[in-house]
């Protein structure tokens, strides 16, 4: 597998703008409450973090309330040494990469969800934090790979962070359909795939963000179900060119599962 995967993407054939994004929209309706879920669970998971980040800077917030919210005039009670500092932004840093598995577990396993409903595969796609048995080492080097690759293309004048923000997109839907590869071949296949078809995906993730935005109109909180929309391309941008070796037909040829 860790072999084929490249050779998929060096045999891979032309990739339809319009055609995924017509895909996309049709199987919006069938998995926007598996995306609002997801959406939910996501925000769960982050609560945790935030608490820990917001808490200890909390009488800080408050006492500066007490000079009218001016932090010109803001005189601290507690003089907070630099090794207070830094042991706190280690702490944030560390918790932001356990933050970052999660979300890519719960992504992970919302591209699953999405493949058995367009295929009608019997596959049992499991639960929500499926992929974290036996990958949270993986995705958290993942993470910091990602994290890495984001910082260095951001400090190069931040112009070649449109360029990296393509293959990272592809790596989750990569991890979730090929876990056994390792993160060097998940990041490898990311750039080779994300070379080959640049400007599509660049397109797709711009145009899909911009159509998840559109929930805000629904009182805002319809956000929350428009979100995951743009995972949809993405697989289906990946299912048009690696492919699926053990998917059956699209549901719209109407063959059931039951004949798989």
């Amino acid at each position: 597998m860790q072999t084929d995967i490249f050779h998929k993407i060096e045999r891979a054939g032309k990739a339809d703008f319009g055609d995924i994004l017509s895909k996309s929209f049709n199987i919006f309706k069938d998995v926007w409450v598996d995306g609002l879920t997801h959406v939910l669970l996501t925000m769960i998971a982050i609560v945790p973090f935030l608490l820990v980040v917001y808490i200890p800077l909390l009488p800080m917030y408050i006492e500066m309330l007490t000079y009218g919210g001016d932090p010109y005039y803001y005189e601290p009670s507690v003089d907070y040494s630099i090794l207070y500092w830094i042991v706190y932004v280690m702490i944030v840093l560390v918790l932001s990469f356990v933050m970052q598995v999660f979300t890519f577990v719960i992504t992970a396993h919302f591209y699953m969800v999405v493949k058995k409903k367009d295929t009608g595969s019997p596959e049992d796609v499991g639960g929500y934090f499926v992929f974290l048995k036996g990958n949270f080492t993986k995705l958290l080097l993942l993470s910091l790979a990602t994290f890495g690759i984001a910082i260095v293309a951001a400090l190069a004048c931040y112009l070649p962070i449109f360029y990296v923000m393509v293959p990272i997109q592809l790596m989750i839907p990569i991890f979730a359909f090929n876990k056994e590869l390792s993160v060097s071949e998940i990041i490898k296949a990311g750039f080779k795939l994300g070379n080959k078809y640049w400007l599509i995906v660049f397109g797709l993730i711009i145009v899909s963000s911009l159509i998840a935005q559109l929930g805000i109109i629904l009182c805002i909180i319809g956000i929350f179900a428009t979100a995951y929309f743009v995972h949809l391309p993405m697989y289906y941008f990946y299912k048009d060119t690696v492919g699926f070796d053990d998917a059956p037909q699209n549901l719209g040829d109407n063959i059931p599962a039951e004949k798989f």
